[in-house]
């Protein structure tokens, strides 16, 4: 078959569910065996698997019959080079896209769903039956390309951190929680930091500090004109970024009033760490992939010079 062209296309995957339960369990019945022991549904996760596989096969003879194609798995991008010829295509939910494109350097990055039906995908406008098509257009760079803002954090020991989404600073403990809520009759389906459920006597504690963020955000909204205000999203190529302290803390020795703002070149943000040890910084959820940031480090947090181009 004669290719369209000779620039490398390289499709970024991921694991999914499934093949993350078969290399914690060894195999794929002991994998069944725990989940349905826990009274979980294992064919969702059969069904997502092979969705996947399916989409990710459309995927890659697509790009294989427009160009050289080249695979690569998620946990690879921190290590890759891309060649500055690249076209990127992502096959997985939004996350993964932008994982990818802080690991970018201007390549266009093509993002595919490969389940409409369960992924919202705000990041992933394209499936694989769009390729064919598409990847012609995106090869000739006659497709559009929304330039993605990114945000920088830089310490005072030389290390730096790119984010997509956002940044993290504080204690080695901050995951996504996946869970189902349900209060009365009411039931939703949930990916949260967590859920605090606290008493009387702990409600002068976790809880307090929960009640004086959400405090200082809307006196802060109520002070300044800001996008967030009337509920419309902050542009993807914004030149500036938002910070706000989670769950802050009153007390004789910290404050909780400087928890909401905006932070342009002007005005770039400082953190410096006042924690013995375990303080990290990571960005866009990925904990494994941090900075320590323990007593007397500096963070400086502004925008990155360098962008995503996400096609559209």
């Amino acid at each position: 078959m004669k290719r369209a062209t000779e620039t490398k296309l390289i499709l970024v995957v991921r694991h999914t569910r499934l093949d993350e339960l078969v290399a914690r369990f060894n195999t794929l019945r002991q994998a069944q065996f725990y989940v349905e022991h826990l009274g979980a549904d294992f064919s969702d996760y059969l069904s997502e698997h092979e969705t996947y596989l399916a989409a990710r096969h459309r995927t890659e003879t697509a790009l294989r019959a427009a160009g050289r194609a080249q695979v690569i798995e998620r946990g690879f991008l921190p290590n890759f080079l891309f060649g500055p010829s690249d076209v990127v295509v992502v096959l997985g939910q939004d996350g993964l896209v932008a994982n990818t494109l802080k690991y970018t350097a201007g390549q266009p990055v093509v993002g595919v769903n490969p389940d409409p039906r369960r992924w919202d995908g705000v990041l992933l406008p394209f499936t694989p039956d769009d390729l064919p098509a598409l990847l012609p257009e995106v090869l000739a760079r006659r497709r559009p390309i929304k330039e993605v803002s990114m945000a920088q954090a830089s310490l005072n020991n030389g290390q730096h951190l790119l984010a997509v989404n956002d940044l993290f600073v504080g204690p080695k403990s901050h995951i996504s929680a996946r869970y189902t809520l349900r209060v009365g009759e009411h039931e939703e389906t949930h990916s949260s930091s967590g859920v605090i459920v606290s008493t009387g006597l702990g409600s002068t504690g976790w809880l307090k500090s929960l009640l004086a963020g959400a405090t200082g955000i809307a006196g802060s909204l109520s002070q300044h004109d800001l996008t967030l205000k009337q509920r419309q999203p902050t542009p993807w190529n914004a030149d500036y970024l938002y910070f706000t302290v989670r769950e802050p803390f009153p007390s004789k020795t910290t404050a909780a009033s400087l928890v909401f703002g905006k932070v342009h070149p002007e005005c770039p943000l400082t953190i410096t760490s006042l924690m013995a040890e375990n303080g990290v910084i990571f960005s866009d959820g990925i904990e494994k992939d941090f900075m320590e940031f323990n007593s007397g480090t500096k963070a400086t947090i502004g925008l990155a010079e360098q962008k995503g181009r996400l096609v559209i």
